[in-house]
């Protein structure tokens, strides 16, 4: 398990915040150690070391803020820099608009065109890294964040490098807003020797930008775009901090688990988000397959990871530690809305747009893979082959493979997982249709001793009906405690776990460590392409919310959801038509 998706000093937004901790001490914290949060308070996960981290500082203006507050730097002569570091927030926060604004139109402040200090955090953030990697033990990933952002739409990816080979200077939003550009570059520097992959995040703040079916001047996707994306662009963050992407309601209808941990808001502002397709996973990977149909390429053919974007250069991954995700901007519950400003009185509570978006986000996520071993180059080639799944925080285990006559074998043994392996495909992959017979789905998963029992196991399944135009079908495949599917409704019936919300503790007696299934497809047409991944659901728990309310002896926000229950999801795997082979 690993996080692909955090911020230290070195990023402008968070230093702003008042977090002065560094990629050796992000490090540290994701190897199982302690460090300070911007507020003073100590940040250790309860649930151990993680297995692997990237830290991915903003391109845009790296290594800058800290420049300015230092003294005799030749960037703390800049004329706003005593409204930086002001106690007066709103001096503060007219000079950080001098920053950010600038990532909206891609133009960069010309007291900072001398790129030395860039340059220099940057060489600060890969030094770092090969100081901690630790191979078979602790893998260190080199990478940053492209923040494009146009008129406020968030566009950024994550840039994963796969060894230590790496440009002089990232590729920055500054240069350009335009993705095509960077994917672009990353072929340029593959053929320099410098293999990298790029990873969407936050489509659901993109207002519909992030998947669409156009390029950027308008003009439709064809196959040459197509393909140039999916080189670069192999994954996608579906689930993090500021809210899960999988799916929203009014994209998915008829799937009762689609308002999982909504964030309806434009990326740091308090503009809320209109258009929802083009921003969630499920509909762009559908998209995929109606575009490969037309253009003989799928540029949403992508699996799915989680990580944190915490600024904090600590992710907060569970829900009974968590501290949001920049510094003292949203660092104690007053401020992310698990607690009125004053008392403990919440009969005329009106949150601040802020403190409303800030109680939407979540203690997310993580990404985990299967790998041969805790090494750079096993960690980044089963990214490349997309054997990946998210979680929204607990560090459930869980596998997914299709094949013909692979059934016999569960994945309960080593065995089983051997022969799916040996003559199925795992996540990520591609299942080739033969000309007789039906694949079978094999799945397992296993529950996070630190959290609850799992109550089900879900494939989702997109597909090109035969008019060409792409559904989407929802199919519980395990039930918790013995309970049966119901063959009418393909849904496992509520198992009755409960949580008490004054202490949080949850039932023990419901639920199941372990579920696993060997599933075919009951509508399975073998002419139509089609894409399955896997959605585990854990019993209720509490949220984060509920927990800041207990510590301080309040009532939880009632504008929240008092629990939820955390899920992990699988890369697809892809079914082609023996026509299409």
């Amino acid at each position: 398990f690993g996080d692909l998706h955090l911020h230290t000093r070195n990023s402008f937004d968070a230093y702003i915040f008042n977090v002065r901790a560094s990629p050796d001490e992000a490090y540290a914290y994701a190897k199982g150690g302690t460090i300070k949060h911007a507020t003073g308070v100590e940040m250790k996960m309860n649930s151990g070391p993680l297995d692997f981290l990237a830290v991915t500082d903003h391109a845009e203006y790296l290594g800058v803020l800290p420049a300015i507050d230092t003294e005799g730097d030749p960037y703390s002569k800049v004329p706003y820099a005593r409204e930086l570091f002001s106690t007066d927030q709103v001096q503060v926060n007219a000079a950080f608009r001098k920053f950010s604004d600038t990532l909206r139109v891609a133009e960069r402040m010309p007291e900072f065109a001398d790129l030395r200090t860039v340059k220099s955090a940057w060489h600060d953030i890969i030094d770092a890294a090969q100081r901690h990697n630790e191979p078979g033990k602790f893998t260190t990933l080199i990478g940053y964040e492209f923040t494009s952002a146009p008129e406020g739409r968030n566009l950024h990816r994550n840039v994963i490098f796969a060894g230590d080979k790496v440009p002089e200077l990232p590729f920055s939003a500054l240069e350009s807003q335009n993705p095509e550009d960077l994917w672009t570059w990353m072929d340029q520097q593959r053929a320099a020797g410098m293999e990298a992959l790029a990873i969407t995040h936050n489509g659901n703040g993109s207002n519909g930008t992030m998947y669409e079916r156009t390029k950027w001047n308008g003009q439709p996707v064809d196959r040459e775009w197509a393909e140039l994306r999916v080189r670069n662009e192999p994954l996608a963050e579906i689930t993090q901090v500021k809210g899960t992407s999988e799916t929203h309601p009014l994209l998915s209808p008829n799937d009762e688990f689609a308002g999982f941990e909504i964030m309806e808001w434009y990326i740091g502002t308090a503009t809320p988000i209109t258009k929802f397709d083009g921003g969630y996973v499920r509909k762009a990977m559908k998209d995929g397959l109606e575009i490969e149909a037309q253009v003989g390429a799928n540029p949403y053919k992508f699996g799915v990871i989680g990580s944190s974007d915490t600024h904090n250069a600590a992710g907060s991954y569970e829900e009974d530690n968590y501290l949001s995700k920049v510094g003292i901007r949203d660092g104690t519950p007053d401020l992310r809305g698990s607690a009125p400003p004053a008392g403990k009185d919440w009969s005329n509570y009106k949150p601040g747009d802020n403190i409303a978006r800030f109680s939407t986000w979540g203690a997310s996520g993580l990404t985990g893979v299967w790998a041969k071993e805790n090494t750079r180059e096993e960690i980044y080639a089963a990214l490349r082959r997309k054997e990946t799944f998210a979680t929204s925080g607990p560090r459930m285990r869980v596998r997914f493979f299709a094949g013909y006559g692979i059934g016999a074998q569960p994945l309960t043994s080593d065995a089983g997982v051997k022969n799916a392996y040996e003559n199925g495909v795992a996540m990520g992959g591609d299942l080739v249709g033969q000309a007789t017979g039906k694949p079978e789905f094999l799945v397992m998963a296993m529950r996070d001793a630190n959290s609850a029992p799992l109550q089900r196991v879900q494939i989702v399944k997109g597909w090109l009906d035969a008019s060409g135009k792409a559904q989407e079908k929802v199919f519980d495949v395990a039930c918790s405690d013995g309970m049966a599917i119901d063959p009418r409704t393909q849904r496992c019936a509520d198992n009755g776990a409960t949580v008490d919300v004054k202490t949080c503790s949850y039932s023990q007696d419901k639920g199941d460590a372990e579920l696993s299934a060997v599933w075919s497809d009951p509508e399975f047409d073998p002419k139509l392409n089609a894409l399955y991944y896997v959605r585990v659901i854990e019993n209720p728990t509490c949220r984060w919310s509920t927990w800041d309310a207990i510590r301080l002896g309040i009532e939880p926000n009632p504008d929240l959801e008092k629990t939820i229950q955390e899920r992990a999801y699988t890369s697809p795997i892809w079914f082609i038509p023996t026509k299409a082979s």
